[in-house]
């Protein structure tokens, strides 16, 4: 596993007069898993070799980064569709899951559309979907670094988004007003699984 830093982790914490405030959002982003590239429309390709060793190792790191969403949107592709099979089956917990066809080859513009659709209980949301909506999507909603972690992180990202990428940003507010600039990218990684 090719792990490059892992989110913080958030809770719930008690402000000056002892009362429990609501932790931050977390927009969780994986790519698909690599797929192979038979004689098929785009949408029905599957999974290759690699893609079904890297899928499982990426719910795995999703485990122990304690990132289990509370909600899932995925692409209705079959390479996504394939790839959250794969790694909820390592979450050790169901998880419930929206099959969206918004998110196929969506621009960034569209899956924020989806994502501030969602309701403000949901808390920790992953996005199974493509790039390079993804990517741009991570980039764009990232602030400036805050620390030398974060800078770290958004470089890497920056200068790829490979499959089975993983970027988790903290949102501040409800998920209808996710802007630009709006969230900190709190951890990045590409899971890989051992070649058998």
């Amino acid at each position: 596993m090719n792990a490059v830093s892992k989110p913080e982790s958030k809770s719930e914490s008690k402000n000056a007069d002892g009362e429990s405030t609501r932790s931050a959002a977390r927009l969780v982003l994986l790519r698909h898993a690599k797929s192979a590239w038979p004689d098929v429309a785009d949408r029905e390709r599957p999974l290759g070799p690699r893609g079904l060793r890297d899928a499982p190792a990426a719910g795995r790191w999703l485990r122990d980064a304690g990132c289990l969403p509370a909600l899932v949107l995925c692409s209705t592709s079959r390479r996504t569709r394939e790839t959250w099979a794969l790694a909820a089956a390592e979450l050790g917990a169901a998880v419930p899951v929206r099959f969206d066809e918004r998110v196929y080859a969506a621009e960034p513009e569209e899956l924020l559309a989806v994502v501030s659709e969602v309701p403000d209980e949901v808390r920790t949301l992953l996005l199974v979907g493509h790039n390079p909506g993804l990517e741009e999507l991570a980039v764009g909603l990232a602030r400036e670094a805050g620390d030398a972690a974060e800078a770290a992180a958004m470089e890497r990202l920056s200068a790829k988004f490979p499959t089975s990428a993983i970027a988790v940003l903290t949102c501040p507010g409800p998920w209808r007003e996710l802007a630009p600039g709006s969230a900190r990218l709190t951890g990045f990684a590409v899971p890989r699984g051992a070649a058998r």
